[in-house]
């Protein structure tokens, strides 16, 4: 099936399918007795598409706020791939000035798109690929002053070429574990199941922490979570995201660290390069459809 025609099925069974997250996944008592073996979690936190150049009710400003003040724990650290040179992100006054504040904040800035648009890496000839990553690279540099290390292709879509360009950069993919499906920016943006999607989504992730599958760093398993700050929904529902996650973990029996989340830089980066996809034929696993869209099966 070619991948417009995958993406079109998709759309309709998203429409079709509204509302219909299945259930938990029951724990075993196998899978009990693995988790006692495994070390507590910590979640990730990944925020994509930002930073927003809106001059009114800043979504991700609002994110950065909830992030830093929240009852959960103070100064929570992310990991934002930004978009460097979208009018709408990064490529305004209002953006360069909170991707500047989400480095001095103590986050990790990291590239999403150097284009116009939120361009597909495929979709890019050599040429203009070799630009965007160049041009994004120096974009974060300047800022941080620091290249970046991490990298997200947008809509997780990337194969052999542009993994070799990425690497040809110091750029690593950090995928994710959990995803708030939150990506819808325009029109009807709220999340009514938010919680039961975080849920179910753990529960897949919790068997596959007991079979070890994930990564243990500095004692603790990093589990990546996605959210999208250019969401206006997302930026209102950011404390109450990081609560949802908290319950979820106690609902589904996964083990939380004594630090639900990274407050610290070095250490969120660590962590994250510790769950990079390391070549583009390493079979991932992606929430939802997005393995079946992409075929990461098989690169």
């Amino acid at each position: 099936m070619t991948s417009g025609l995958k993406l079109f099925t998709a759309a309709l069974m998203v429409l079709g399918l509204a509302g219909c997250i299945a259930a938990p996944i029951d724990m075993t008592a196998r899978t009990q007795t693995r988790l006692q073996a495994q070390a507590p979690v910590r979640f990730l936190l990944t925020f994509d598409d930002g930073p927003s150049a809106s001059s009114f009710w800043n979504p991700t400003a609002m994110v950065l706020d909830g992030l830093k003040d929240n009852p959960l724990q103070a100064n929570i650290k992310a990991v934002f791939f930004v978009q460097t040179r979208a009018p709408r992100a990064g490529n305004s006054e209002i953006g360069r000035s909170l991707m500047r504040r989400e480095h001095a904040e103590g986050h990790i800035l990291a590239f999403h798109t150097a284009t116009h648009w939120h361009t597909n890496h495929r979709s890019l000839d050599p040429q203009q690929l070799e630009a965007s990553l160049s041009n994004g690279s120096a974009d974060i540099e300047a800022i941080t002053g620091a290249p970046p290390k991490l990298l997200r292709p947008p809509f997780w879509n990337y194969d052999k070429r542009t993994f070799a360009a990425y690497q040809q950069h110091g750029l690593q993919v950090l995928l994710t574990d959990l995803s708030a499906n939150d990506g819808k920016i325009w029109g009807f943006n709220a999340s009514p199941r938010r919680r039961a999607n975080l849920l179910r989504q753990l529960s897949e992730v919790r068997e596959r922490i007991a079979a070890g599958e994930l990564p243990t760093v500095d004692g603790v398993i990093p589990v990546v979570v996605t959210f999208h700050d250019l969401n206006r929904y997302t930026a209102r529902h950011t404390r109450e995201y990081l609560q949802i996650l908290v319950d979820s973990a106690a609902a589904t029996g996964v083990k939380l660290d004594g630090k639900a989340f990274y407050d610290d830089r070095e250490a969120l980066q660590k962590a994250a390069l510790a769950r990079t996809v390391e070549k583009s034929s390493e079979p991932v696993s992606l929430p939802g459809m997005w393995n079946w869209i992409w075929d990461h099966d098989s690169h």
